[in-house]
């Protein structure tokens, strides 16, 4: 069970928060995973009464909950613990009027979680010192993403970081949160058949994608200041590269895990002037069709810019400048609308020294995020009958049909337990984003200096026929 705490949720009627947040506290608490002291607060400007807050919330909670799990005793006193606060966090003093809404803190523990515009984060910070609602103890959650460059990033962690230390900020990337993405450190450092060709020696490539049918749904405005690369490469792509990557640490603590991923980010080579046409593609999708329905161009979704030159494809082909991985070229890419949703690492080994076989292939370990969590590792088998013609065949881990009917536990509910319970190693460091930062920067910046406008690629399609190119090259495709 975890600390006796508040905790407050600004931007308290969003997406995030109702649709997320809620529901991955409602099934902490189902569980017993929560403190009986736990009050968890909704902050919005929106002047709701806290019945009609409860009601909006029981609504979007029902509609992201299975029927089997959502009870409404359960419900009934889960609610018992909600409240809502109607604020302006631009507004210093509301943060007065906050103060003593929650009165004097008792022993209890604040978590800050910033369901928010990044704009908003360093205003709240302030404002929440100023009010004397930060002490030792306080946390505060950001999400992704910190910044819109090194810059920009250095700054906010600056400020945050003159009102809270290190130890209480948790940048949250969901994507750490996920079941197969822990499986991977296990896949990793638990297996010692893997450890002596987890190497450049013995792998050829990494591809690491994450693929969308979605648009812009409701964050147009937000998405054409950002597009795909600062939205998904800088934070979701770069952490799934560093655990692929990284050296095993000297023992799983937040330190250590977090030392060895930004080793892996300063490491990577940077990509500048020719590099950034030859190694990188930009996208944004047109008109086309998913699943048989009609979906428009970008530049006439909601919220967007009818000239926005935004991408919402990018591919690039990284290097990692140190021993393990010199000359192995990791893949990576992210896009919206595309022909399927899929999120996936797949590492494809080098093959057999001398292939004695017709039809035989390398090998290939393929880590599926999503839709569905497995793991599995193709190999070569012979197929019944005279000679001796090869097929590829996975070994295949489901862990949904592993672990029965066990409920899978959404990234969120994971994550904001490791907050409660203070576990800071699946979460980023203030050295990891700004790293991370430094390799996007020089990217951006070469598109603008070589005008390299997003290439078309029809919604419904695999991308831009570039970011085939990009391996096609080198004898290589995009797997899937």
């Amino acid at each position: 069970m975890t600390i006796p705490c508040d905790i407050l949720v600004f931007g308290g009627t969003g997406d995030l928060a109702l649709n997320k947040l809620l529901p991955a506290l409602y099934h902490l608490y189902r569980e017993g995973r929560l403190h009986n002291a736990v009050r968890i607060v909704a902050l919005a400007r929106r002047n709701l009464p806290r019945l009609a807050f409860l009601q909006l919330a029981e609504r979007r909670c029902r509609a992201q909950i299975a029927r089997a799990d959502f009870d409404d005793d359960t419900w009934g006193r889960f609610s018992t613990r909600l409240d809502y606060f109607p604020m302006d966090a631009s507004q210093s003093a509301d943060f007065g009027r906050l103060a003593r809404f929650l009165g004097e803190p008792g022993g209890l523990t604040r978590v800050y979680y910033l369901a928010t515009a990044p704009n908003l984060f360093v205003p709240i910070a302030t404002h929440l010192q100023v009010a004397g609602l930060v002490d030792s103890e306080a946390r505060i959650v950001l999400e992704k993403p910190i910044g819109q460059s090194l810059e920009s990033a250095t700054a906010i962690n600056s400020a945050i970081g003159a009102v809270f230390a290190e130890p209480q900020v948790f940048r949250i990337d969901h994507y750490l949160g996920k079941e197969t993405v822990q499986n991977l450190m296990a896949l990793r450092f638990a297996n010692a058949l893997l450890e002596p060709v987890w190497r450049g020696n013995q792998i050829d490539h990494v591809q690491i994608s994450v693929c969308e049918t979605l648009g812009v749904e409701n964050r147009g405005s937000y998405y054409d200041r950002a597009g795909a690369t600062r939205d998904m490469l800088q934070n979701h792509l770069l952490q799934l590269l560093c655990l692929v990557a990284m050296e095993p640490p000297a023992q799983f603590e937040a330190e250590a895990v977090r030392d060895e991923k930004v080793k892996i980010l300063r490491a990577l080579k940077p990509i500048t002037g020719q590099d950034v046409q030859d190694r990188t593609v930009r996208g944004q999708y047109s008109a086309g069709k998913i699943g048989g329905q009609e979906v428009p161009a970008y530049y006439f979704e909601k919220d967007v810019d009818n000239d926005s030159d935004t991408e919402t494809f990018v591919a690039v082909e990284a290097h990692i400048n140190n021993w393990r991985w010199a000359g192995v070229p990791f893949y990576l890419r992210t896009g919206k609308r595309l022909a399927k949703k899929s999120s996936q690492i797949v590492i494809q080994f080098k093959p057999v020294p001398h292939r004695l076989f017709e039809g035989d292939r390398a090998n290939q370990l393929l880590i599926q995020l999503q839709p569905d969590e497995r793991i599995s590792l193709q190999m070569m088998t012979k197929t019944p009958g005279k000679g001796m013609h090869l097929e590829p065949v996975e070994l295949n881990l489901n862990l949904a049909q592993v672990f029965g009917q066990t409920r899978r536990w959404d990234a969120y509910e994971r994550l904001l337990l490791d907050v409660l319970e203070g576990d800071s190693t699946l979460f980023m460091r203030r050295d990891e984003v700004e790293a991370a930062w430094a390799w996007i920067d020089p990217i951006i910046n070469g598109w603008q200096e070589h005008f390299q406008a997003p290439r078309p690629y029809p919604a419904g399609s695999n991308g831009p026929d570039q970011a085939h190119s990009l391996l096609a090259h080198q004898g290589r495709s995009w797997h899937g």
